[in-house]
């Protein structure tokens, strides 16, 4: 329990950081209008896709060895990243759907 308050004591400005960034994130995607939501989306996933293609490169040059630091990055980067592109594009479909013209 020491070491877990130590911890925070120590990095205690970028755990208010953190935390201060996750409530004002919150507050203004809640506010993106609908219109915006698809071209944020496609942003968001082009970043996605270059941290997929830092995590293969990170992966691939790792020492397979052993379970290295740059091995877990790595794989979670590309695992994480693959699945917030994918989720974007089934909300993005989604979200076009809406435009459509029903069929009667």
């Amino acid at each position: 329990m020491e070491q877990i308050l130590a911890y925070f004591f120590t990095y205690k400005e970028a755990i208010f950081i953190i935390a201060l960034s996750i409530f004002v994130g919150i507050e203004v995607i809640s506010h993106v209008p609908s219109v915006l939501h698809t071209p944020l989306m496609s942003g968001a996933n082009a970043i996605s896709g270059v941290i997929i293609i830092g995590g293969i490169i990170l992966v691939g040059h790792a020492d397979t060895s052993t379970l290295s630091l740059e091995l877990i990055l790595g794989f979670f980067a590309v695992i994480f990243a693959t699945l917030n592109v994918v989720g974007g594009f089934v909300v993005t479909d989604r979200m076009l759907e809406m435009f459509k013209k029903k069929k009667k």
